[in-house]
This record gives C-alpha cells, sequence and structure tokens, in this order.
C-alpha cells in the first residue's frame, strides 16, 4: 500500500503551494465513495483539486503542474457534515455522562454553567469542538452558539470557527437564563455585517432559536417575528428542542402562517404528531437528527425520528448536540442510527412474517454528508465529492489493521473507521489534517486555555 497522505515532504509541497489559487492537487489510485447520486463509488480512481474547487474525477487523470497524491488502499470519501452542536461547552465534555433526563442538563448547563461564560470561554469551547471535528473527519459544523451573552460572546465564538478552518456555520441565539445584554437578535445585522458578506466563504450565518417557550419563555420561540428577522437578513433559521404535543401544535402554526420550507431546520423532532410531520414533509422543511442525544438523555420517545422522517418524504441530516453527555464524532451517530432503526424494523414486524423496512449504511452516510449539507443550506458546496463542488473530503487508510482488506467501501467507512483512520482532510482545497495530526494547532498552548477555562467556569458562582 502507497499513502502519500503520510508525507511530510508532500505537505511541505503543497503548502509552499497554497497562496497560488490555481494550485492543482492529484490524488491518484484511490477508492471513491462519492455520495453523488449520479456518480457512486468508484474503484481505482483520480480526483484533481484546483484551488478550493472540485475539478475533475476519473482515471489516469494526468494534468500539468499538479501535485501527485499517491492515495492507494485508501478511500476518497467527501467530509462529514454536522448539522446541530453547541460547540461552547466542550471543555465541559463529558461532565455528565450519565444525565438521567433534558431537565438534568437544562439545570445543570444552562441554568447554571452557562451563566458565567465569558468571551474567552466561548472561544475556547467552540475552537476545541471545530478542530475535534476536523480531526474526526467533520469538514461542516453547524454550531447552534445559545449563549450568546454579548456581542463580544458571539464574536468569540465567530472568530474560534474562523480560526479552526473549519466549513462553519454560526446559528445565533440569546441564552436561556442568567444576566445578558438582549442584544440578540438584533445583533444578527452587525455579526452579518462583520463576518458574512459573501456565500461564497467558508463561514455562514443563521438565526437559532426553540420550538416553544416552555424551557426559557417565548422571546427565544420561533414565530412571525423571529422570522420576519431571518427573511430580512436572507439568512436560514435552525430550531432546537423540537418535541411532542407543543412542538406539534408549534409545527402546525408555522405551517398555517407560511413559516416553514427548505431554509429552516427542525432539531430533533422526536414525539411529534403525524399532522406535523405531514406539514413537515409538505414544505420541503430540513430536518436535524441527533441519534444518541434522543436515545440517551431520553428526549421525549427517546427513539431517533428516522422512520417518521422517511415515510414524510425528508431525508434528515445529523448531529451531535453536547459532548457534556455525549460522544463528539460521526462515526457514532451514523451507527447508533443504523443499529436502532434496524433493530426496531425487525422488532415490529417480528412473528409477523413480514419483511423488516431497513435503512442501509448508504442511507446513514448520505444522512451524514449530502443531506447533512443540504440541511445546513451548504449542499451546492459540499456534502458529495462532485466536480464544481468545494474540496471538502477525507483520505480514509482502507488497509489499516481494523479496515482491511476492502471489500464494501460504504460499510467500510460507516462500520469500520473511526478518526484514527483519517489520515488528511481538507477543508476547501486546504489540508487541515495530514498524516493523522490536525494542522497548525499548538496542542500544549490550547490545552492550558481549555483547563484554564474548565476551572474558571467550573469555580465561578452561577446566577
Amino acid at each position: 500500500m502507497t499513502d502519500d497522505t503520510a508525507s511530510p515532504a508532500v505537505l511541505e509541497l503543497l503548502r509552499r503551494r497554497s497562496a497560488d489559487p490555481e494550485r492543482r492537487v492529484l490524488f491518484t489510485g484511490a477508492t471513491l465513495v462519492t455520495m453523488d447520486p449520479g456518480v457512486g463509488v468508484l474503484r481505482d480512481c483520480d480526483l484533481l483539486v484546483e484551488g478550493d474547487t472540485i475539478a475533475a474525477i476519473g482515471p489516469g487523470l494526468s494534468p500539468a503542474g499538479a501535485v501527485a497524491v499517491d492515495a492507494t488502499g485508501t478511500i476518497l470519501s467527501p467530509g462529514f457534515v454536522d448539522t446541530h452542536r453547541h460547540a461552547w461547552q466542550t471543555q465541559l465534555r463529558r461532565l455528565m455522562p450519565d444525565v438521567d433526563d433534558l431537565g438534568g442538563y437544562v439545570r445543570s448547563m444552562l441554568a447554571g454553567h452557562a451563566t458565567v461564560y465569558r468571551p474567552e470561554d466561548m472561544y475556547v469551547g467552540t475552537l476545541l469542538a471545530a478542530l475535534t471535528a476536523i480531526d474526526s473527519g467533520i469538514t461542516c459544523m453547524l454550531d447552534f452558539s445559545h449563549n450568546s451573552r454579548t456581542p463580544e460572546h458571539s464574536d468569540a465564538a465567530v472568530q474560534a470557527l474562523i480560526d479552526s478552518g473549519v466549513r462553519g456555520v454560526h446559528a445565533s441565539m440569546g441564552p436561556h437564563f442568567g444576566d445578558w445584554d438582549r442584544q440578540w437578535p438584533g445583533d444578527l445585522a452587525r455579526l452579518k455585517d462583520r463576518y458574512f458578506r459573501g456565500d461564497d466563504q467558508l463561514l455562514t450565518l443563521r438565526l437559532a432559536a426553540l420550538a416553544t417557550g416552555e424551557i426559557a419563555g417565548p422571546a427565544l420561540a420561533y414565530g412571525p417575528a423571529l422570522a420576519r428577522t431571518a427573511a430580512d437578513l436572507d439568512i436560514g433559521v435552525s430550531v432546537d428542542a423540537v418535541f411532542g404535543a407543543p412542538s406539534s401544535e408549534a409545527v402546525l402554526g408555522w405551517a398555517a402562517a407560511g413559516l416553514l420550507g427548505p431554509d429552516v431546520t427542525l432539531i430533533h423532532a422526536t414525539g411529534l404528531t403525524g399532522r406535523a410531520w405531514k406539514a413537515i414533509g409538505d414544505s420541503a422543511t430540513t430536518v436535524s437528527l441527533a441519534p444518541t442525544s434522543d436515545a440517551q438523555i431520553g428526549l421525549e420517545t427517546a427513539v431517533p425520528a428516522i422512520d417518521e422522517a422517511l415515510a414524510a418524504g425528508v431525508r434528515p441530516g445529523l448531529g451531535i448536540d453536547v459532548e457534556v453527555a455525549l460522544a463528539g464524532d460521526m462515526f457514532t451517530q451514523m451507527r447508533a442510527l443504523h443499529s436502532i432503526q434496524r433493530m426496531r424494523a425487525v422488532n415490529a414486524v417480528y412473528g409477523t412474517g413480514r419483511p423488516p423496512v431497513r435503512i442501509t449504511t448508504h442511507d446513514v452516510l448520505d444522512f451524514a454528508t449530502l443531506q447533512g449539507a443540504r440541511t445546513n443550506g451548504r449542499e451546492r458546496r459540499t456534502g458529495s465529492l462532485t466536480v464544481g463542488k468545494k474540496a471538502d473530503l477525507l483520505v480514509i487508510r482502507a488497509e489499516d489493521l481494523n479496515n482491511m482488506p476492502l471489500n464494501d467501501p460504504v460499510g467500510t467507512v460507516v462500520l469500520g473507521s473511526d478518526a484514527r483512520n483519517i489520515s488528511a482532510v481538507l477543508v476547501n482545497g486546504e489540508p487541515r489534517k495530514w498524516n493523522g495530526q490536525v494542522l497548525d494547532v499548538d496542542l500544549p498552548a490550547l490545552r492550558d486555555r481549555v483547563h484554564a477555562s474548565r476551572e474558571y467556569v467550573l469555580t465561578s458562582p452561577t446566577g
């Protein structure tokens, strides 16, 4: 097996030429899991990156002046897309791994630790989340940043996304509890003008909200006023805590008022009524599932709503949610959803003689890539290895001890691989991980900041 993504010399050559907008990088001899429905899986194939864009896919490519990267024995895959993560909490990751319910999380994190966060803590948590995402193959991450206590808190969260190099979506929301400046949602206009002026950039902006006022009051609940704010700014909307009967009624109200559509994402969507799901499907509203969050924390029914989504014609994206209680990688989300749905499908027809309707590894990889990009409003840029899209891709070693021999490429990505097998990650054509190491990170300095932030947050009196 030859894999030039283990070569420091090749990386040095790439980085010396990174300022060239027409730089060409040719990956040769790989198995391509494109996730493009019109292309599929291609074996012993080449992929050409020009600047930040996928320029060509096919066998035997030989463009002049390209940096050649022998990727024999590897799988090239689109980067994963995380549609929902509260990144600011990451310095408290696994603080409550056995949290009993949503109420326990809300009391401890949102009514407690969140109230003492400084802009520095927002920056550190968000940067740690984004770098960890890149390490595990997530190239596009939506940060549901619901602790925006001041403009400086928001600036810190956005700057962390910039500094990480991830394709970031900053979804801004005011905090649930404690003192804050009440600058949200008005501050979204300032944020857009300062950081999000063009569509052809790594960062995008969304408005974040809750489904109902049950947890934190009506000011944070999605409705006509917030929908108007998003429309005026021409940004998408991500709605969290979409659970049960109250959210079902809210969905029907949004549908009646024309507040649903492809630029709106509903997160979790557990325990919704059939009427609510019909409204979601009819309006082409997107859905973000959080498989481990729903099951482990026990959100409403505790069952990820994959069957309901598919029945309504919705192919969802996947999200991580909260690292204070959950794993932070997309491999875990794919495997959890794959196992839970297939278990329930067989159980539902046990003893009847009817065949179970089961999702596949291709389905969950689609949710984690192309459908995630669509959910985040970035499907024209990322989510598949498609000529003309941005070069957000993974190089996965298929001949490592835990993967060899390569039989089914999609199955190998979903069921066999993890972060240790990801040799390289490119975001927008730039190497962000190489030879198994995230680049441009002063790990000792980051570690010091993470520990200092954690100690400050955990030892400060909460409001």
